[in-house]
């Protein structure tokens, strides 16, 4: 009986741990029926598209870079494809330092390209593959893919690269591309451009390359690609084309680019050409210049170190950062402010002694002894320095001022490059703001007469001067100067013209103009511009001019050898083309030139033989070749004292009993 209730206890027992047995079971079914549903139906749609998204992969096209042409069609940057060996940090397995080695022996690897990968990487913060070499020929193609199972996170990509043919030729007006680094980043993540941006590692840096970069970059296409759990490519699944980015078709002939900047030499300055009419920059010349190409895979520290630290300063835009004193270049607007505003009329005339005199203080002009009688047309053609002192002080600096603005003194032009200089037309107001110093804020009459002879406080960029005489012989019609002429679509070659309409028109009197005109033609016929342009088988008109650098003391001689060739004076030459209906527009600086008539007028030969008879220099253009003009001899009058611009001198204004010498031409 105790043994029939023992086993009728365990069957009890064992039939509860079925059960129970049982229950977990169908508990455990119960809950994976659960999951099932919730994964297969309920979120089906959600882990479909996450699985698919692990198969295929969006990968960017990068569009074509726009090209860049002068107005004649000849490209000025364009791409080509090479071949780069690229890493990709976060796929190396063990020490950079190490695998790089290894690679070395592979494929050849500069000390160089060492440093530019190392810089890429610390300006990195992404996790996209940066190049270590560029420019890979096929073999060496082929012996790195023989070996490329060794070196998981690197591999050969086919890229498109950004060359500049012409080397240095206009570099401040292409500019240059470079790889994108943090800070590019930033700025394209908050703008709307980000997704465009995908894949893309370059962008522009400087010139037209920077200030079009919209334009010249195209739209990002992109690739559906099928990816094998090996993360092996299989096949296309769908393809968005990418859209090339616009062609710049430029206003500059670049002949006459290349014309101008050979016109320089080894000198320093600045060349401005300007089609008056349209405002079309025709040349844009900053000597010394650089070559771009050294900047697009990132330039190296050594040819850093020579351009930033060269005391030529190649990497400055001369013609819209740089401001300089106009000296005598100034005279044809104060002789047309004067005529406008009722100061003068054209025969009025004065008897130049050789200096003008102002509450004790001497201003002497370059002539000693002066000019005598001395007229309007006369003061242009000779270069007056008493004439435009006398003016200067009858009309002050506001009405000056006033008068001067409109032809874009001391105003950005709004010509399409970043970064333009507004340089500084002066005047009591400006004074005011620009010294701290209560004492050095009042205004004086040595601060006016020497702006009649375009120093003291004037301070213009030579891009200013080029579009103020285009603006003058264009009869006070302003165009703005532009350096892009027509965007030509990458995909359609559709063009649009960019040229602007008139900006606005100064209210002049014909008669005015024109006589200004006559004049500075009569500086070519027999004025300080005769020696240059005899014989030039066009008639233009012009005018020298001469700047001070440094200071002169009373009672010294001007001696270039003894101030040193930096501190010699600043040479220029405006002018324009034919007299009689205008086709170029030119202001010309030669840093320490000395002499106007001929360190400048020269140059302005040159690329006007260029442009309007198709003469190269050697050619034909004998007078700008070989002409000597002699420079005044050592006795001769020192250039103004009264050019100094702010922060060049001290902040008192001139005192009485000082003397100011006048420009020289």
């Amino acid at each position: 009986m105790t043994e029939f209730k023992n086993t009728e206890r365990e069957l009890r027992n064992f039939r509860l741990r079925i059960t129970a047995a049982v229950a977990f079971v169908l508990i455990c079914f119960g809950l994976l029926g659960v999951r099932f549903i919730w994964l297969q139906v309920v979120r089906h749609d959600a882990y479909a598209a996450q699985a698919e998204d692990n198969r295929i992969s969006l990968v960017p096209v990068v569009p074509n870079r726009g090209l860049i042409m002068d107005r004649n069609g000849v490209i000025l940057a364009r791409n080509y494809s090479a071949y780069t060996l690229e890493i990709t940090r976060s796929k190396i397995r063990g020490d950079l330092e190490s695998v790089i080695d290894e690679l070395a022996q592979v494929v050849s690897i500069t000390p160089k390209d060492r440093r530019r990968f190392k810089k890429l990487l610390e300006d990195s913060k992404s996790f996209a593959s940066l190049p270590i070499r560029t420019r890979l020929s096929d073999e060496e193609v082929a012996r790195f893919t023989a070996q490329r199972y060794r070196f998981p996170g690197i591999d050969v990509q086919a890229r498109l690269f950004r060359q500049y043919p012409l080397g240095d030729v206009a570099a401040h007006v292409i500019g240059y591309i470079g790889r994108i680094n943090q800070k590019d980043a930033d700025r394209i993540d908050d703008s709307d451009d980000g997704p465009n941006y995908k894949g893309t590692s370059y962008i522009g840096k400087d010139g037209l390359e920077k200030s079009y970069e919209q334009q010249l970059h195209g739209t990002t296409g992109y690739e559906e690609i099928e990816i094998a759990a090996s993360g092996r490519a299989v096949r296309s699944m769908s393809h968005v084309s990418a859209v090339p980015g616009n062609n710049l078709i430029l206003s500059v002939d670049i002949e006459l680019q290349k014309v101008a900047e050979e016109a320089f030499g080894d000198r320093r300055g600045a060349l401005v050409a300007i089609e008056p009419a349209t405002g079309d920059v025709l040349a844009y010349v900053s000597q010394p210049s650089f070559d771009p190409n050294l900047f697009v895979e990132g330039i190296d520290q050594q040819s850093w170190d020579e351009l930033n630290n060269s005391p030529d300063h190649p990497l400055i835009n001369r013609p819209m950062n740089g401001t300089y004193a106009p000296g005598s270049t100034y005279k044809p607007f104060m002789a047309l402010a004067a005529l406008e505003l009722g100061k003068r009329t054209t025969s009025f005339a004065i008897n130049d002694i050789g200096y003008f005199m102002l509450g004790g203080h001497q201003f002497r002009d370059d002539k000693v002894g002066g000019h005598g009688r001395v007229d309007m047309y006369k003061s242009i053609v000779e270069s007056c320095d008493t004439y435009y002192y006398m003016l200067a002080n009858d009309l002050g600096p506001d009405t000056i001022h006033d008068f001067m603005k409109p032809f874009g003194f001391g105003q950005l032009t709004g010509i399409d490059l970043e970064h333009e200089q507004r340089g500084i037309l002066p005047s009591t107001d400006w004074k005011r703001k620009y010294y701290k110093r209560v004492a050095a804020q009042k205004w004086v009459g040595g601060d006016t007469i020497s702006l009649g002879i375009g120093q003291g406080f004037n301070a213009f960029t030579p891009l200013q001067m080029a579009h103020a005489v285009a603006t003058l012989v264009n009869d006070g019609v302003v165009m703005k100067p532009h350096l892009v002429k027509i965007i030509e679509d990458g995909t359609t070659h559709t063009q649009t013209q960019t040229v602007p309409k008139e900006s606005y028109r100064i209210p002049l009197k014909q008669e005015n103009v024109d006589f200004i005109k006559k004049a500075m033609v009569g500086v070519t016929r027999e004025g300080t511009g005769r020696a240059i342009f005899s014989g030039a088988g066009y008639e233009s008109g012009g005018k020298t001019g001469t700047a001070q650098v440094v200071g002169i003391k009373q009672g010294e001689k001007y001696d270039k050898r003894r101030i040193g060739t930096r501190m010699a004076d600043n040479a220029w030459y405006v002018g324009f083309a034919p007299a009689d209906k205008p086709r170029i527009a030119i202001a010309v600086i030669v840093e320490n030139g000395g002499w106007g008539a001929s360190a400048a007028a020269p140059i302005v030969r040159k690329a006007m033989d260029y442009y309007l008879l198709g003469k190269r220099p050697g050619a034909g253009s004998k007078a700008a070749d070989a002409a000597v003009i002699p420079e005044p001899a050592e006795d001769a009058v020192a250039p103004s004292e009264v050019d100094a611009k702010p922060g060049d001198k001290s902040e008192e204004s001139y005192k009485p009993g000082e003397v100011t010498t006048g420009n020289r031409e």
